[in-house]
């Protein structure tokens, strides 16, 4: 049998279509996201921008899958993939980039070594008066 310690499971989180949240969110799981946000979102899992979802803000992940538009500013430590029906505006920082046929892509992209951990660098620059 399988044994789970409390502390190491993730949360998957869901913000549902028709759903606007105004406001910052973080997270030790994962996140979807078929609503409207408008704020910062920490995760240490991976993001997920639904089709119907719409991010304004900045997104701080591991992992980030977006289909829906995104007006934001995104670091991943890991991978982002722009889906066919992503509109994507804004600045990326990422170890790997995918981008589907189809996706609109604006704004700049800057590519960094898989295992750093860019989320952790960025809050530390944040933090310094």
């Amino acid at each position: 049998m399988l044994k789970s310690n409390p502390g190491d499971s993730t949360s998957r989180n869901m913000i549902g279509q028709g759903t606007v949240i105004k406001g910052d969110i973080e997270s030790k799981g994962d996140l979807r996201i078929d609503g409207h946000l408008i704020g910062t979102i920490k995760s240490t899992g991976k993001i997920v921008v639904g089709a119907t979802g719409s991010v304004e803000g900045e997104l701080f992940c591991k992992q980030a899958d977006i289909s829906g538009k995104v007006d934001a500013n995104l670091v991943a430590d890991e991978l982002t993939l722009l889906k066919s029906t992503a509109v994507f505006s804004g600045d990326l920082i990422t170890a790997k980039l995918s981008i589907e046929t189809g996706a609109i892509f604006s704004g700049k992209c800057q590519m960094k070594n898989a295992g750093e951990n860019l989320t952790r660098q960025n809050e530390k620059k944040e933090s310094k008066p």
